[in-house]
């Protein structure tokens, strides 16, 4: 007889192992059966709460964005300036916990899967707009609308291409560096503008 209240702690299981196993193997490799292995479950009961290993992907990231976003507003509830926003969004996107190998790993596989499945394209949409709306409306009370507009779409890109970078790197990722460089760019285009 199943136990009444697995179902969370087992979906969580099976979110942790799928990074895990993606990291290690690469989402083309990886199969349900092993990411179930991995999290102690049966693979029929992965694909019971899944379907498969698309769909556990988009579970994944889902699951990811809500971290991202946890630890964003989590620095944002601290905020007090415009400055200190853009810094509370910058490094809530750098956040150890986000900017892990891991991590970074399963992000890519979700970018190559919003390139062909809709629902990802669709969440994928979703992180961008949210990561420049976040920032557009601390820029705004820095410079004018226009200069806001392109500062945030700068730095957006710039965390998204360091991301890819950094996770390519042989070092790792550097989280301070990373922040750093992003802040560095914001505050010359400010000064710019």
């Amino acid at each position: 007889m199943p136990r009444t209240g697995m179902e969370p702690i087992r979906r969580k299981a099976l979110i942790s192992a799928a990074i895990d196993t993606i990291h290690e193997r690469g989402m083309a490799q990886v199969t349900m059966g092993e990411i179930a292995r991995r999290a102690g479950v049966s693979a029929a009961l992965a694909h019971h709460y899944f379907g498969g290993k698309d769909d556990l992907l988009l579970a994944t990231m889902r699951h990811l964005l809500s971290e991202l976003g946890e630890e964003i507003q989590a620095r944002l509830s601290g905020a007090r300036s415009p400055e200190e926003r853009i810094s509370a969004i910058v490094r809530g996107n750098f956040a150890p916990c986000q900017f892990r190998p891991a991590v970074i790993s399963a992000w890519l596989a979700f970018y190559v899967q919003a390139q062909t499945d809709p629902e990802a394209r669709r969440l994928l949409r979703v992180y961008t707009k949210r990561l420049e709306s976040n920032l557009l409306h601390a820029l705004r009370e820095l410079t004018t609308r226009e200069h806001a507009v392109g500062i945030a779409e700068m730095a957006a890109a710039l965390i998204d291409g360091l991301w890819i970078r950094r996770s390519l790197a042989e070092a790792g990722p550097d989280h301070e560096g990373a922040v750093a460089l992003v802040e560095s760019a914001v505050w010359r285009a400010l000064r710019r503008a």
